[in-house]
């Protein structure tokens, strides 16, 4: 989302909705360029090509803009998480999935992720809110597939859930901080593959897989030599 090709003259009327969402794209722009405390709404009106007194008519005040903002790419980064589970119905594939959600939401959208991760406003209430919301939905859709999946119980699930979205939170802001240094998909395997090894080990599949080599090494040590 980016505020350039929306950017009109002033005196051009749009409706309301192509206005709110022309003054979002801007506030993005200035919020992610300058943090919060020191972006202006006198910047953000000029870079919509607007007045100041059209963009208080749509946002009492700045943190109201950067609320609105917030709320679209929280959802955006829940729904994600959310198509990253529904994808398959293998669990490997979905761990895969999910870390690469999180590494898509990073990398797209103009380093929208700040305004999420790494906003100056973050111990703010309702911004703090918003986020631990967020990654708790997150959580919350992966614990129940780890719960349904293991002799987990909720609780034990929903601890495994947050650690895993937890893991691919922190592992993201970390690639995009390095410049791609190692390749996105590469980054996304390493870290699916880390995090299945050792979720696969609550699964009924990973305690199958470990019985089955138990049983093959029992046999391997009963054979003639």
């Amino acid at each position: 989302m980016t505020a350039t090709p929306d950017a009109k003259p002033r005196g051009t009327r749009l409706p309301r909705l192509a206005r709110r969402r022309q003054l979002l794209s801007a506030a993005q722009e200035v919020f992610v360029e300058n943090g919060y405390h020191a972006a202006a709404m006198d910047e953000i009106a000029d870079r919509a090509g607007v007045s100041k007194p059209v963009l208080y008519q749509h946002f009492p005040g700045k943190l109201e803009l950067y609320l609105a903002l917030l709320d679209l790419h929280v959802d955006d980064m829940v729904n994600r998480c959310r198509e990253a589970l529904a994808s398959t119905q293998e669990n490997k594939l979905r761990v895969q999935a999910t870390f690469s959600a999180f590494f898509d939401f990073v990398s797209t959208q103009g380093e929208a992720f700040r305004l999420v991760f790494e906003s100056d406003l973050r111990n703010v209430a309702p911004v703090r809110q918003r986020v631990e919301r967020s990654l708790q939905e997150c959580a919350e859709m992966v614990s129940e597939l780890i719960q349904e999946d293991t002799g987990c119980t909720s609780d034990e699930a929903h601890l495994l859930g947050v650690g895993l979205v937890g893991m691919a939170e922190v592992s993201a802001r970390y690639w995009v901080t390095t410049h791609g240094s190692i390749p996105k998909d590469a980054a996304e395997q390493l870290m699916a593959r880390l995090a299945w090894r050792g979720i696969s080990g609550f699964s009924a599949y990973g305690i199958t897989r470990s019985l089955g080599a138990i049983i093959r090494r029992f046999r391997g040590a009963d054979r003639p030599r």
